[in-house]
């Protein structure tokens, strides 16, 4: 298995990062009765508008595949995940990523997760992000837990749902603010509406640099490990709405905060 390691090559001055982003797409499909007819109609969103244009303003090109198209495109191989500095998990659960055409028809094949798990010891850069389809799930239907993308995290999955739902906003404590991921942000951080619940990895491979505190305890919010020759992190909350209050997208430095975790992970920062 060739080194990831030849993707380590410097980004200079003026070069543009590539992240691969997998999810944040969303299908709904609504039927409205009007007296004996039936009207149905679907509707797509993209969950990654701000997250792309922040990153994009922050000379980062990011690729997205979004959730209906990762079954059958996300990368299968560490050659392919090699054009990328950083990968995002976002708001798509592991079945999507188990679950192969191959597998599909009964065929023997390739464990996207197991992929993941070698781009980051081979010196990738790895983040999972929170929402309805992160970590465990709002419904315990994400089922990163026992996976081997959790081997490499700096938390462990609990193996139940792990969703919640704090409309009156959630404040983070910033513990770590000299860390370079919030160099060039100023806390406090606005609001968060909602995060997966996550245990960190308490055996000194990992940093907790970020909080929130919720009915009497203090929840990772944003963690960070470096594990074989590589990063990762993960934020327990969503990358966009909803859990990403308007307050937090339209806040001036949310761009910069984005950014700054892509390029820790990649080893810029």
């Amino acid at each position: 298995m060739a080194s990831l390691r030849l993707f380590d090559r410097p980004i200079g001055a003026g070069a543009t990062m590539n992240v691969l982003l997998a999810g944040e797409t969303f299908a709904a499909t609504t039927s409205v009765a009007v007296g004996g007819d039936v009207l149905t109609s679907a509707t797509s969103t993209n969950g990654a508008t701000a997250f792309n244009a922040a990153l994009a303003m922050e000379e980062i090109a990011v690729t997205q595949i979004g959730g209906e198209r990762c079954a059958a495109e996300f990368p299968y191989d560490l050659d392919v995940l090699a054009r990328y500095q950083a990968v995002v998990i976002s708001d798509v659960g592991a079945l999507t990523l188990l679950v192969t055409p191959d597998a599909r028809a009964g065929r023997v094949g390739v464990n996207r997760l197991e992929v993941l798990k070698a781009y980051v010891e081979n010196g990738g850069g790895l983040m999972l992000a929170g929402g309805y389809m992160g970590f465990q799930g709002m419904f315990g239907t994400a089922r990163f837990h026992d996976t081997p993308v959790e081997d490499v995290l700096p938390v462990r999955c609990l193996p139940f749902c792990d969703g919640m739902e704090v409309p009156q906003g959630l404040q983070a404590s910033i513990l770590q603010s000299s860390h370079p991921i919030f160099a060039g942000v100023e806390g406090p951080l606005p609001p968060i509406l909602g995060m997966n619940k996550l245990d960190f990895r308490r055996d000194g491979s990992s940093r907790l640099l970020a909080t929130c505190h919720h009915r009497g305890t203090d929840w990772p919010l944003l963690a960070i490990r470096s594990h074989g020759r590589g990063r990762t992190a993960a934020w327990a909350t969503d990358i966009g709405p909803h859990w990403l209050s308007q307050d937090f997208l339209l806040w001036p430095l949310y761009g910069k905060l984005m950014a700054n975790m892509v390029r820790w992970l990649a080893g810029t920062e």
